[in-house]
């Protein structure tokens, strides 16, 4: 493992369910579990699962400019997010590419919380709050416990009155068994679910608690890797292994667009002034390829990097495959040549593990009017 410079206070429970905490985003992560991935999956998918995703990074910004910093270095209008709301947001560079995703959180009249994962997030908010009046703290002692599944609200209710009626992308303060945490109403599974974010001297007797309580209603803990399973069925993208980091193009630095990725929904309407907004919406029309589902005729998962035919040449490659023992579907998540990315294109896998016929699936496979992660009551 990588040096490892963060560390969750759940390590000796992932090294007691078998993971070897392998490094992501500098810290000791349960990759996998010494159990079936797929039953995890078919948990989260069909009653519910919690997985520690601390490795996610936690950043606070306090202040009267602390609005401005973040209205400049994501692409949404931060004026529209009032306290107890969230957003999915993208951040740009100059040249108008992708550089991170992030969920940014308000918690207060001047207090906000951005969450991102390993890109270059949390240096670009101190980037631009350098000189204003917005304090910068990054926060490794909160922990990020996120339960995700049908049966997480009936859980939870048991203890977090008004559960049943918190929003997407809402999130509430209170308390769970005596600890203070802050509830949120999102997740990277595309089921209802919700992230607790808890301090980590509670971290441990929180997860035990949901654990061994939440053992007769199917609830059991799941490793890191299953949300691979999870975000290829939501259209999730998980930066840089969707990205032109991974899979670069000859002769040209990293960077795709929002228009490539399919992000480009996560610039609100009309706003400008963002970081590399004139480049951005220079790009549209501009795309190389278009990031697009795949349905494979195949008894198992592809593997990243596997190479997609048509016509006799390449014109794509697999990000991130997926298998689902619940509907006995392969499915994957790729770069396909713009022409291809159409529903219905026929395509063939030429991989390490799998050699068959596909066809180019428009995303997301489950669930593609989000009614399970927006439902209430």
């Amino acid at each position: 493992m990588a040096l490892s410079w963060r560390f969750s206070a759940l390590a000796d429970r992932h090294r007691a369910l078998g993971s070897k905490l392998e490094d992501w985003s500098g810290m000791g992560t349960a990759w996998t579990y010494e159990k079936d991935m797929s039953e995890e999956h078919v948990a989260v998918r069909t009653k519910a699962g919690i997985m520690d995703v601390s490795g996610l990074k936690k950043v606070h910004l306090v202040g009267p400019h602390a609005i401005a910093v973040l209205d400049y270095v994501t692409t949404r209008d931060m004026t529209k997010i009032y306290p107890g709301r969230s957003v999915y947001a993208t951040m740009l560079n100059d040249r108008g590419h992708f550089t991170d995703d992030c969920i940014v959180y308000r918690t207060g009249p001047n207090s906000w919380m951005l969450v991102h994962g390993s890109g270059s997030g949390h240096e670009e908010v101190v980037k631009q709050a350098a000189g204003r009046n917005c304090a910068v703290l990054f926060d490794d002692d909160l922990h990020d416990l996120s339960l995700q599944g049908p049966l997480a609200v009936d859980y939870l209710a048991k203890y977090v009155p008004g559960i049943r009626d918190l929003k997407y992308f809402h999130h509430v303060q209170g308390t769970l068994f005596g600890a203070p945490v802050m509830i949120s109403r999102t997740g990277y599974t595309g089921e209802r679910g919700y992230e607790i974010f808890v301090r980590g001297q509670d971290a441990v007797m929180v997860w035990d608690r949901i654990v061994e309580e939440g053992k007769e209603m199917g609830i059991v803990p799941c490793c890191f890797s299953v949300l691979d399973m999870l975000r290829v069925e939501s259209y999730l993208l998980f930066y840089p292994y969707d990205n032109s980091q991974m899979y670069p193009f000859a002769d040209q630095p990293p960077g795709d667009s929002l228009w490539e990725l399919g992000l480009d929904f996560t610039v609100s309407p009309g706003k400008t002034g963002f970081r590399g907004a004139e480049e951005h919406a220079r790009l549209k029309g501009k795309e190389r390829f278009k990031i697009f589902g795949m349905l494979i005729d195949a008894d198992g998962p592809a593997d990243l990097g596997d190479e997609v035919w048509a016509d006799g040449k390449r014109v794509g490659i697999i990000t991130c495959p997926s298998y689902s023992s619940l509907t006995k579907k392969s499915m994957a998540i790729a770069r396909l040549d713009v022409d291809k990315a159409v529903h219905g294109t026929e395509l063939e896998v030429r991989g390490k593990s799998v050699k068959a016929m596909a066809s180019a699936h428009t995303l997301p496979f489950d669930d593609p009017e989000k009614k399970k992660r927006t439902a209430l009551g």
